[in-house]
């Protein structure tokens, strides 16, 4: 079992910049991949990072490519989501996932673990 514990949402302006942290339990963290996901109101929750377990492989979403980096900490048991240059679209609950094996994948269903979510929203 593996529980997730994010932090680091709030509201900001256009063009600032947030970092979100997930806290994980459990002394095998490095066996997880792990990855982001979040959901804006009225919509089905996407993708937006992911990073395999030694943290070689990373993975994101076209939208936020350039803008937001994952990247974990084996030793802190936490996995970070800077995300700079925010939009308005970037509006939405963001919640940490983990899977056991080392690929990271876009797909909803294949991650075992959820966070609580937290907020995070960017206005104009």
């Amino acid at each position: 079992q593996v529980q997730l514990v994010e932090s680091g949402g709030g509201s900001v302006q256009a063009g600032y910049s947030l970092r979100l942290s997930c806290a994980a339990s459990g002394r095998t963290f490095k066996d997880y991949t792990m990855g982001w996901f979040r959901q804006a109101p009225g919509q089905d929750r996407e993708f937006v990072a992911g990073i395999s377990g030694g943290g070689g492989s990373t993975r994101h979403a076209d939208s936020v490519k350039g803008r937001f980096t994952i990247s974990r900490d084996n030793v802190k048991n936490t996995v970070y989501l800077q995300m700079n240059s925010l939009k308005p679209e970037d509006t939405a609950v963001y919640y940490c996932v983990a899977r056991g094996g080392d690929r990271v994948t876009t797909t909803i269903g294949q991650y075992d673990f959820w966070g609580q979510g937290t907020q995070v929203t960017v206005s104009s």
